[in-house]
């Protein structure tokens, strides 16, 4: 149990000296402009920010792109062979300057019997695409997109090609979606109404990192009584479906499959092994060159976008080598034995989905120029509701969605491991969490510790001959990424204060961890009405969901419910900045329940003299917690008891929302979630699939790198079709609304439904349908048809979205 008198007695110190920081706007004066009366019981809840007439919804997500084909065919491979990098390697290994080894594995990799070449270019006549899409393609190689008059990109050169006399495209599948869409809605007889939706499309078809990115056509609320997190699930499910519409089409449309090139686009959260492989080989120069996306697509100057998305790959590398040195001063590594990361880090090819709440209230205030809620308010109230929200984010890690991960023993170095970690915690829990982490991997022989010493070929024997598997994590994403900094001494991020995320920009960049020119990485970041053009916040923590519609349609209705606490406690005064102190022990404190939860570890430790009084409230909340008998002044606290306390928390301070948004079957799911994860956990629910697929059950039986290939595996075929027939269901419910006597009497969409659908009957039509792209086997004028409705349903929703924020 917890030391109930050392807790009891430090919570009633730190009760009696309440935080000091001054606010902009007092919470009743705040209150007051929302048209909030406080002395109205219950009432008041209604009017909160974020409640359920006043949130808004929208996702980003990012996809897996492979290309599958022989060698010679596909661009990836080809582009290697011809690269000078590969000649050059050749000839040095030749004359014995550089280890055959090298040219060995790489032509071990292109030699792949697999024949799948993760993020790959394509390579299609330009004869192929109509007089719209050409026009597209040639508006795309402006280097200001806003000037008809703007001379061509300086790199407009390497997207075409001649082969055997002819002109060929040379595109990222990013832009490929673009262009596919432009081809259908490009076509004779395409009705208006298609037209301009599918133009107004195009631009949520993004490419800045790696990976194709899609983001939501319209800002989504509650219509119809249905709850926001399902309105962004459905939204985000149909536009995954017009995704692989749009691959099935190119396809074939483009000659791709005959040329000896299968696109596939799935939902894939983590750098492949087979581009990790691949990484390992070449210099960061040329890995740049492979796989930066040059930014085709939603940038008005797409050139000087690709220059910063290098910049960041660049800036990444750094501070992964940099979080060496500060593995060593945290006294995690002892000597100067160690695996160095590659000078080029992958971490920017992982993917998730953004998640962003808007408010239209706080933006109508933003928006009104007499309003006393301004800039300075947005800040110092966004960052104290981003604080309290990360006390709930391990009910969110591995629970709603994850990215299971197996490393193999030779793997279990620190520099590897930890990756960027050592940026984003204090050395103290730092070193806790590393310690801990190795305990629960048990690395064991005969009762003694074992660990990698370095050389790979023995540390394989070793595995081998003493048992060793390694360990399992529940979401490797959220380890293999920089996602959230940690604040220095002098400047915190989150203390209100307008310009605080400038001013640790430039700490950081002058520590060379970061670069003050990139946008600051947190799990959950202000969305500012002066940029964003609406008041709210974006959660940057979401990997990969099995099930779309209930998983991530939970995780956002959960997510509202935290923001809406939130703000329940600013206003009732119960909670405010000086409650969460604003220093780097603090942060670090409460963000290593979140990625103990990415790691899986059962045990963390909370000061128990924490000044963070929220912590300390949780904490109490907590069941079967003790002294650490190890860490003197710490208290051990499970992660199961720690989500089982949040749930409590919830309950108790959160009831009166919970009615008001109906989400009880929400919260009993999440106790399902928590208390049954064999069940209901993602993270146990994505393992079970890869384990089924190889016919195992437990994944330290499976060989590590055989268990990541067959998620891979797992989310490329299976999982893509399991998402693709989610999508239907909801599709077809779309359609059926459009096809409706309300619909009809409307005369909004007949003539166009006639013309798509010719009397089929709609379940029937859409049944073959289903089937045709759950097989890849639609032909292209069923999919440009199929493309048709679907660009008619993101209309009406738009239609019915704009109605409702009148």
């Amino acid at each position: 149990m917890a030391p109930a008198p050392v807790m009891a007695k430090h919570l009633q110190l730190i009760e009696s000296n309440p935080g000091t920081c001054e606010h902009p706007v007092d919470p009743l004066k705040f209150m007051d402009m929302l048209g909030i009366d406080p002395g109205a019981p219950g009432a008041w809840i209604e009017k909160l920010p974020f409640g359920p007439a006043d949130a808004t919804a929208g996702t980003e997500t990012e996809l897996q792109t492979v290309v599958v084909g022989p060698r010679d065919a596909v661009d990836l491979a080809r582009s290697i062979e011809d690269s000078k990098f590969f000649r050059n390697i050749t000839k040095r290994a030749a004359t014995g300057d550089t280890p055959r080894k090298i040219v060995a594995a790489l032509e071990a990799y292109l030699d792949s019997p697999e024949q799948t070449w993760e993020n790959s270019w394509v390579r299609f006549p330009r004869r192929v695409l109509n007089a719209y899409a050409g026009s597209v393609f040639r508006s795309d190689m402006r280097a200001d997109k806003r000037l008809d008059a703007s001379p061509p990109r300086c790199d407009a050169g390497r997207f075409t090609c001649l082969e055997n006399g002819e002109e060929m495209m040379r595109i990222p599948v990013s832009y490929l979606l673009k262009l596919a869409l432009a081809h259908v809605i490009g076509q004779p007889g395409v009705p208006a109404i298609v037209k301009s939706t599918g133009e107004q499309m195009m631009d949520h078809f993004l490419n800045d990192n790696t990976s194709p990115e899609t983001h939501s056509f319209h800002p989504l609320g509650q219509v119809d009584g249905e709850r926001v997190g399902k309105a962004a699930a459905v939204e985000t499910l149909l536009r995954y479906l017009l995704t692989q519409l749009l691959v099935q089409y190119a396809n074939h449309r483009f000659e791709l499959e005959c040329s000896g090139q299968k696109v596939i686009v799935y939902f894939g959260p983590h750098p492949p092994v087979r581009q990790r492989m691949l990484n390992d080989l070449i210099p960061d120069v040329f890995y740049r060159e492979l796989f930066m996306s040059p930014c085709l697509s939603g940038w008005h100057r797409g050139e000087e976008k690709h220059g910063y998305m290098a910049l960041c790959h660049e800036v990444l590398s750094r501070s992964q080598l940099n979080a060496l040195a500060k593995l060593k001063e945290a006294g995690i590594i002892v000597n100067n034995l160690v695996v160095l990361p590659n000078t080029s880090n992958i971490s920017l090819a992982n993917n998730g989905t953004h998640l962003s709440l808007g408010s239209r209230m706080l933006t109508g205030l933003m928006a009104d120029s007499d309003a006393r809620y301004g800039e300075r308010e947005e800040k110092y109230y966004g960052d104290l509701v981003i604080k309290i929200c990360e006390h709930f984010l391990p009910l969110f890690v591995g629970i709603y969605s994850a990215a299971p991960y197996r490393f193999a023993f030779q793997d279990f170095h620190p520099e590897r491991l930890l990756g960027f970690l050592p940026h984003e915690l204090d050395y103290t829990h730092l070193r806790m969490i590393w310690r801990r982490w190795k305990r629960k991997a048990a690395n064991k022989f005969l009762g003694h510790a074992m660990t990698p010493y370095g050389p790979e070929w023995l540390d394989r024997t070793m595995a081998r001959l003493l048992g060793l598997k390694g360990d399992c994590v529940s979401d490797f994403r959220l380890l293999d990424y920089l996602v959230a900094l940690l604040s220095t001494d002098e400047s915190p991020a989150l203390d209100g204060r307008l310009g605080s995320d400038e001013r640790l920009r430039g700490d950081l960049e002058n520590m060379g961890v970061f670069n003050r020119r990139m946008p600051l990485y947190l799990l959950c970041r202000l969305r500012q009405y002066r940029t964003m053009g609406f008041s709210g916040y974006e959660a940057r923590y979401y990997s990969l969901f099995e099930n779309i519609a209930a998983d991530m349609g939970a995780a956002v209705d959960l997510h509202q419910l935290v923001t809406l606490l939130a703000y329940k406690y600013i206003f009732l005064q119960k909670i405010s900045h000086g409650m969460i102190p604003d220093n780097p022990t603090v942060e670090s404190e409460r963000r290593q329940f979140f990625f103990g939860a990415a790691i899986g570890l059962p045990t963390l430790y909370v000061a128990a003299k924490s000044v963070n009084r929220f912590m300390t409230r949780i904490v109490r909340m907590a069941r079967h917690t003790r002294a650490s008998r190890r860490y003197s002044g710490y208290i051990r606290v499970t992660l199961l008891e720690y989500r089982r306390a949040l749930l409590r928390l919830l309950r108790e301070d959160a009831a009166d929302l919970i009615e008001m948004m109906h989400l009880k079957p929400v919260m009993e799911d999440l106790d399902r979630r928590v208390n049954v994860p064999d069940r209901y956990a993602v993270d146990r629910r994505l393992t079970h699939r890869i384990l089924k697929d190889r016919g195992a059950r437990d994944p330290l039986k499976v060989n590590a790198d055989a268990f990541n290939r067959q998620a891979e595996a797992h989310y490329r075929q299976d999982l893509r079709q399991h998402h693709i027939r989610e999508a239907f269901v909801h599709f077809r419910k779309a359609v059926g609304k459009l096809d409706s006597w309300p619909a009809w009497r409307s005369g909004r969409y007949n003539r166009e439904l006639l013309a798509m659908l010719g009397g089929h009957n709609l379940e029937a039509y859409l049944a073959a349908a289903e089937r045709g792209a759950v097989n890849e086997n639609l032909s292209p004028e069923v999919c440009e048809k199929l493309i048709g409705l679907l660009l008619l349903v993101f209309d009406r929703s738009k239609s019915a979205a704009a109605k409702e924020n009148r």
